[in-house]
């Protein structure tokens, strides 16, 4: 696996996002599984892995810790924190005391003495970006951080964060079918020389080609309450699945080994995360790492692309209003 540079800290260039492990796509996998699916990215050349003290809350960090015991100092591990008592469903937190005190509680879970990238998850309007960086430039000091990063921070908040504390590395959505970045956040990362972490790099699994009008969700799944993923919205944008279905088979590959390769080719600073719990969705999403497409092949992808027109919002309005800040 080849690596990247985020801001200074290197990676794989394909990391993974552990969240679906245990949070977020329904039940998840227990223990077991998921420290071997961890273990086995490992094994696979994956050095970047992802996860949040609200991702359970809690069981995700834990989870993460214990899978990467054996080879910790091999690996660079984030998480986050922003908000109230570790709850995505609450308000945003990012007082200066709660980071101090999600960080401990965080290095205790993850059975480490240092997080490596310690993102904010979400800009709290409450708290100034100047306060939340000032905090984990402490925690720099102090040993406990190595990095700092921002997750669906807009390009002014970006910039305010990172003349207090410089800025490794930016995590947002950003796929085939969620470009809003390019029109001001990555001009802003390529600026300030800041790394991008895409999350959902293939649409929340609908670019894999396996969801279609038709699929049910686990009733614990957050895409039954996401506008793009109705039933409505899956069929107006099969015709995207079907155009990049075209351009995989062209290419003898998948849909997801494109999304990913694609978003590989877009900039030597971006550094994907897709999730899984499947082993073979691993080393399917792993294999993209070795398609190089070539200016003609992304050209093709634009060009067929263009003329499609992506349905539903890629969250409900309540979510929405948070990222973007």
């Amino acid at each position: 696996m080849q690596k990247r540079n985020l801001g200074g800290l290197e990676v794989s260039a394909i990391g993974l996002g552990c969240m679906g492990l245990s949070f977020g796509y329904g039940s998840g996998v227990s223990t077991a599984d998921g420290i071997e699916l961890i273990r086995a990215a490992f094994d696979k050349g994956v050095t970047f892995f992802d996860t949040a003290e609200c991702y359970g809350p809690f069981t995700n960090e834990a989870l993460l810790g214990e899978a990467v015991q054996p080879f910790r100092d091999q690996v660079v591990l984030a998480t986050k924190f922003g908000f109230e008592e570790g709850d995505s469903t609450r308000a945003p937190d990012s007082r200066p005391e709660r980071i101090r005190a999600v960080a401990d509680a965080a290095l205790k879970r993850l059975r480490t003495d240092r997080i490596d990238l310690f993102y904010q998850h979400r800009v709290d309007p409450n708290v100034p970006i100047e306060e939340v960086a000032g905090a984990v430039k402490d925690l720099i000091a102090a040993g406990k951080v190595k990095h700092f990063g921002l997750s669906e921070a807009g390009a002014d908040t970006i910039r305010r964060a990172h003349a207090v504390q410089p800025v490794a590395a930016l995590q947002s959505e950003y796929s085939l079918w969620w470009r809003e970045p390019e029109k001001e956040v990555l001009p802003t990362l390529e600026e300030l020389d800041i790394g991008f972490v895409p999350f959902s790099p293939l649409g929340k699994g609908f670019l894999t080609g396996a969801i279609d009008e038709t699929t049910t969700f686990d009733p614990k799944d957050f895409r039954n309450v996401v506008p793009r993923f109705s039933s409505e919205a899956r069929k107006a944008n099969q015709a995207l699945v079907d155009r990049l279905g075209g351009i995989a088979a062209e290419k003898d590959t998948t849909r997801a080994q494109i999304a990913i390769a694609w978003l590989l080719a877009r900039k030597p600073w971006i550094a994907p995360i897709p999730g899984t719990t499947k082993l073979s969705r691993l080393d399917e999403n792993l294999g993209a790492a070795q398609i190089e497409l070539t200016p003609i092949d992304l050209e093709r992808i634009e060009t067929a692309l263009a003329a499609i027109e992506v349905q539903g919002a890629r969250y409900p309005s309540h979510l929405q209003a948070r990222v973007g800040r």
